[in-house]
């Protein structure tokens, strides 16, 4: 994922839980839920991405007193921090529509209708 294209808030807001309940599954827990599955994801993604670009600088010969300071990693990290944290990007994302929303007990329901028909 392009973590740079993301348009998120990068420090704390106050949401409005009403707002946020239309906009999801209109259920505030159940909202909640799919904003909280969706900021795991997210936060898994961008540490496999980080770890991967800092694993181009380990070396095996490294001991505790030959550690130095690397610019381009600490480039690297300091953007990483500088990023939206994942449930900043999650509500952006459910802002613009671009979470999608299962819910697997009208799912179920709904199979239910069409396998015995009334």
């Amino acid at each position: 994922m392009n973590f740079k294209s993301i348009k998120a808030d990068k420090t704390t807001e106050t949401r409005d839980n009403h707002a946020l309940e239309q906009q999801g599954t209109g259920n505030l827990f159940e909202t909640i839920v799919v904003l909280s599955n969706r900021s795991n994801q997210l936060a898994v993604e961008m540490k496999q991405e980080l770890n991967a670009k800092l694993e181009e600088f380990i070396t095996p010969t490294d001991s505790l007193e030959e550690v130095f300071e690397n610019r381009e990693q600490i480039e690297i990290s300091r953007f990483y921090e500088r990023l939206p944290k994942p449930h900043s990007i999650a509500i952006a994302e459910l802002g613009q529509d671009l979470i999608g929303i299962n819910d697997p007990v009208s799912d179920i329901d709904s199979e239910d209708d069409t396998v015995n028909p009334a």
